[in-house]
Parts: structure tokens; sequence; C-alpha cells
């Protein structure tokens, strides 16, 4: 995209129509005028305060986490989209990037000493801006990690989030007259360009719940006559079902971890629609996408982004690219993700590269999962490992503990420090983990421990 155009786009998002205003963006809750009132509120409240500040958007509201975006585009504030919301989390994500206030619907869980700031509307024009944030200025912050140790910091500019959103807009032909339905929460990457920023941006609508249940997806989409579906593989799991009929679906699109083909070939052979894989994560933006119709292991890299190998590693060149991550001389970024090269410049993935696996669509990081383990008094030493589950391509997650207490004391313990998709569902207590002199454990051995446990589960 040229930069004119961009700039063009950028601008056109914070000055929309009037005729736009009356269109809902939330299906029959929010009109887009709400929006830019929402947006316009919350600006001045925060101009009163003097100074830019840095906002936690702790919040599922679409309509909200839409005027956060936008008021944040005209320098009001700087974002902080929260990876959960426990009172824990919240605590570790201040400490990591520093949030002064809060817009939430959980002031129960917020830190002390956060300013909660109560939603509120003004003149949509308040929010016309003669100030837009320069593009390449961070203004947003996301976080991996977290719940399995310190979180890891991610900022984005408006180039990274708004140059993706244009340019998925114009791979999937994405209108005006589309209906989202999603079942990926607003404050993840994933969600929050899927069902808040390529919808507000195609100036579309999206449906206001974050669905979960299958029949319920289902029976949504052909009561509202949704057209595109944002969902991860375990929902894809779950919609194989002898009634999947949902004939005003033209979109399907799946991220936050590998879709099992026998899922992807269900919903195929039930809809007619090939689901669209997107892979990439949080700190690369959007990579490379996959549709399950066209029978390939291979993923072939967004228009827009560059690849190379480095020693097996997959590195990347984009503009989606958050500005923390480390770049060599060209620009490219390397990630965690081993690869081979396929044809027609495509390319197969092999796996981590980095010991983060994502169980439930969730990045777990084993190495940090194993540090907290090895913090517990009673425990003298700690292995975790992923395994894979019996169907599909999920994985489990399995701890070796030398200690003394029990396998019910430990999980207490651990969902105590833990986000549940992060304590491990199988564990082992020893008496002592075998070690070599230097340090390594016999990776098979320890999967041996596990190969009758995980079957009895």
């Amino acid at each position: 995209m040229h930069k004119d155009q961009f700039s063009g786009l950028y601008k056109e998002i914070l000055t929309p129509s009037r005729s736009l205003f009356k269109k809902d963006f939330l299906y029959s809750t929010y009109s887009y005028g709400d929006i830019f009132e929402l947006a316009a509120g919350l600006g001045k409240t925060l101009s009163r305060r003097g100074g830019e500040k840095t906002v936690c958007l702790c919040t599922e509201n679409k309509a909200l986490v839409a005027a956060g975006l936008l008021v944040a585009l005209t320098c009001a504030c700087r974002l902080i989209l929260p990876y959960s919301f426990s009172r824990n989390a919240l605590t570790e994500m201040r400490d990591a990037a520093g949030f002064d206030a809060a817009v939430t619907d959980h002031p129960e869980e917020m830190p002390a000493g956060v300013e909660i700031i109560e939603p509120s509307r003004a003149p949509a024009a308040a929010v016309a801006p003669e100030i837009v944030r320069d593009p390449d200025d961070p203004f947003l912050c996301l976080f991996t990690g977290g719940s399995t140790g310190k979180p890891r910091v991610w900022s984005k500019s408006p180039r990274n989030l708004l140059m993706e959103a244009f340019y998925l807009q114009e791979k999937f032909g994405i209108a005006e007259n589309d209906l989202f339905i999603s079942t990926a929460p607003p404050y993840h990457i994933y969600g929050l360009l899927f069902s808040v920023l390529l919808p507000f941006t195609a100036r579309a609508q999206v449906l206001p719940e974050i669905y979960t249940f299958p029949q319920e997806i289902i029976s949504t989409v052909n009561e509202r006559k949704a057209t595109i579906l944002v969902s991860v593989p375990i929902h894809y799991r779950a919609l194989k079902v002898d009634n999947l009929s949902v004939p005003s679906l033209q979109n399907a699109f799946s991220s936050s971890g590998v879709l099992d083909r026998t899922d992807g070939l269900y919903f195929l052979e039930k809809t007619g629609i090939g689901i669209t894989e997107i892979y990439g994560s949080t700190e690369t933006g959007g990579i490379a996408a996959r549709s399950v119709s066209e029978n390939t292991d291979s993923w072939e890299p967004l228009a827009t982004v560059s690849w190379k190998l480095a020693e097996r590693r997959l590195a990347v060149k984009s503009d989606f690219a958050s500005p923390e991550m480390e770049r060599d001389e060209a620009g490219y970024c390397l990630t965690g993700d081993e690869a081979r090269p396929d044809k027609d410049n495509r390319f197969v993935l092999l796996g981590r590269a980095d010991g983060v696996i994502k169980v439930a669509g969730k990045r777990v990081d084993l190495l940090d999962v194993q540090d907290k383990i090895k913090t517990l008094p009673m425990v003298n030493d700690a292995v975790v490992i992923a395994l894979p589950a019996e169907k599909g391509r999920e994985n489990i997650i399995a701890a070796v503990v030398a200690g003394d207490l029990t396998e019910a004391h430990l999980k207490k313990l651990l969902r105590e420090m833990l986000e549940p998709y992060a304590v491990p569902r199988l564990v082992k207590i020893v008496a002592q983990i075998t070690r070599t002199a230097t340090g390594k454990v016999d990776r098979r051995r320890i999967e041996q421990l596990f190969l009758n446990k995980k079957n009895d589960n």
C-alpha cells in the first residue's frame, strides 16, 4: 500500500461521513455515531486531567474497545489491552507497562490506586481530529506470557494495526454489508483485529456478544444472517454437529492455534466454506494464511510480508510487527517457529523453537511454568513438557515434580498462581528427577512416565 493511500485511509477512519453515524456498528446496540460519541466523551474526560494518560481497557464491550482506539489515535491517551481481568494479572501488567486509569466493566478487580473512568458521551464532532497520531508512534500495549511468568509487553503503532486491517479488508473482500460473529474476545490481537478493527475499517457490522456454544453459534448466524465467522480451533471442533447449516456465511476464519484438518474438512463438507487459517502472533501481526480447501500443510505469506529462514527459524519483514521486535540489518524479525520452504514461495511450519505452546488458543511458556513450580517451598526440582493430545493438534501440559507434596496439593497451589489453561493437566510426583552432568533431562523417559496416565485421562 502506497504511503499516500495509507494516510488517506487513516484520516478517513477518524473523520467519517455523517450518513455513517446512523448505521449500526454493534448489531442493534451501538451505531457508528454512538462509537464516536463515546470516544469524544472519553477524550473530554481525559483532557480535563491534563497530560497524556495511559488507560487500561478492561472490557469485552467491542463498542468501548473501538471508542478507546479512536480516542488514542487522536493522541488523547495510550491504551493497555489486558490478557486477563484478574487482579493478579492486572497488577503484573501495571508493573510491566504502567497505567493510570481504567475504563472497565470489572472495577472490583482493579489494583489499588487506579482511577476508574466511567464511559460517557460528548458531541461526536469533538473527536474529529486536528491532531492525528503519527503512524509510527506506539499507542497500544498488548501482552504475552503473563500467567506463566512476567508478562511480555508488545506495543503497536497505528501503522502496525491499520495497515493489517486495510490489507485484510482488501484481500478477503470485506464489505460494508458484512455482519461478523466472533467467538474470540476483543482484548486479544486476533479478536481485536477481526471482531473490532476490521469490521470498523470496512464500515461493516459485528454482533455484540462472544459466542462459544455450538448451537448458540449456529442459531445466531442463521437468525441474524451473519456472513463472517471469526473463531478458534476449539470452537470449530465443537461445531462438528449434525445440524451444522449456516447458509448466510461467506467466510470463516481461524487463528490462535492450528486447526485440526478433520474439523476443517467437516465444516467444508457441511457448509461449502473452506476455513481460512491466519498464522501470526501478537508481536509479529499476521504472517501467512491458508485455506482448508487448498488441501496443503503449507502457508502462503501475506502479500505485504517478506520471509526467510535463519537456521531453520522463520524470520519475517512486515509493517505489522511490533517495534520491540529485534530486527537484523535487512529489517527481518526472528519468530519462535521453525519452518522449511515449500513451492510457490510458501513454507511449512515445523513447530516452536522456544518452548512456547498454545493450549485452547492461549500461549503458555513451558519454561515459565516450570520456574514457577520450582518456587514452591516443598518442591526440589521440576520439568514441564508438552504432550500431543490423543486427537487433533492440541497440547497437554505435563509436569514431573520432585518434592514432598501430593498431586492434589500441587495442583491446588498452581491454580492459585497460574491461569487455568496454564495449570499442568498431568502431574507426576517423583523422589528425584535424573539429570545429566550438564543438567539435561531424558525427554523420552519423561514422556514415558505419562503414557499410561494420559490415556487414563
